[in-house]
């Protein structure tokens, strides 16, 4: 059974995506990134209601995966332009998730983007922040529309879990929607990502459900 690592924020679309995952016989590894202290635990206590329901809906084991992202958000609004901390956020998560790949042996990413439905996703942003790792990245809610994908999360009974409150603590009032990888990696010379990265891996949380 092929294995991908799905970025699941607790929302509507990365539940969704999992599920999608599942149908095609794909096993999902939950990797859900914890804002604390600078969010809340709202998106960490939804993914683990959603990974139990979906363990329970198909019959299988799901692992869900806990980081800590505080410090990362921390070093990115310190230190980086604000109207690129999506993006930057984004390309670190995905860094973090590649490392997990290769641990779980896991052969993608699973992300729930859907193309130029909030700022860090369109075009060129997503162009941008999946430069910054060289594992396949599936997306397979990238050409439908926010009904269609609420249509589904209703349809596999995730909806009402994910639109539980939450939130992301660290969008910009004023977020860029045409970043280049060129500009992103000269913004990144502003942060140690490898310091970021072991920081972050050294607090790895897991939980099989199911």
């Amino acid at each position: 059974m092929p294995k991908a690592i799905a970025l699941v924020s607790g929302g509507i679309d990365s539940a969704v995506a999992a599920v999608l995952a599942l149908e095609q016989g794909m096993q999902p590894v939950f990797l859900h990134f914890d804002t604390v202290p600078l969010g809340n635990t709202k998106g960490r206590e939804k993914t683990m209601l959603l990974a139990r329901h979906l363990a329970q809906l198909f019959g299988k084991k799901i692992k869900v995966i806990i980081i800590p992202h505080g410090n990362v958000l921390f070093a990115i609004a310190k230190n980086c332009d604000r109207k690129y901390g999506c993006v930057l956020c984004r390309r670190m998560m995905l860094r973090i998730a590649e490392r997990i790949a290769k641990k779980e042996k896991a052969g993608a990413l699973l992300t729930g983007e859907s193309l130029g439905q909030v700022a860090s996703q369109t075009l060129s942003n997503l162009n941008a922040e999946h430069s910054a790792v060289s594992i396949p990245i599936i997306r397979p809610l990238l050409s439908l529309d926010k009904l269609q994908i609420e249509k589904l999360a209703k349809k596999f009974g995730t909806f009402e879990t994910s639109i539980l409150p939450s939130a992301c603590c660290s969008i910009p009032s004023k977020p860029s929607t045409r970043a280049s990888q060129t500009l992103i990696e000269e913004e990144e010379k502003k942060l140690d990502i490898e310091s970021l990265l072991r920081k972050s891996l050294l607090k790895i949380e897991g939980k099989t459900l199911g």
